[in-house]
């Protein structure tokens, strides 16, 4: 696997996940991650299907090599971003679980709500 500061990454959120992507992709970009950002962009209500699509799109056509994708439940998004042949999406909420459950894109979902339970501390 490629060095982290030479990773491609797209990252996607409804508008519960909204402050934790900003977040994620903030210390992406400092690590030096080409972070794609696709949406959402505020914390309005919006469709998760609308930015896991494409999203799932750009890894599967290689834009970007892996995918994290936010949302209130985990649930919806990752049903959706499985719809997509060459994606993987797991649940994640502990640091293991990507590496025993996913390939392509990592579901933070569940993560974002411990976070915000710990106040973004971990």
């Amino acid at each position: 696997m490629k060095p982290i500061n030479l990773l491609s990454i797209g990252i996607a959120s409804d508008h519960a996940g909204y402050d934790l992507k900003e977040a994620v992709k903030n210390y992406l970009e400092e690590q030096g991650v080409i972070a794609t950002d696709f949406g959402t962009n505020s914390t309005d209500s919006c469709d998760y299907p609308d930015y896991a699509h494409p999203l799932a799109n750009a890894v599967e056509q290689g834009a970007c090599e892996f995918g994290i994708a936010i949302c209130g439940s985990a649930n919806g998004i990752t049903m959706t971003v499985n719809k997509h042949q060459g994606c993987r999406a797991a649940i994640c909420w502990e640091p293991e679980f990507p590496d025993l459950h996913s390939y392509n894109i990592l579901m933070f979902s569940l993560l974002k709500m411990y976070l915000l339970l710990q106040g973004h501390q971990q």
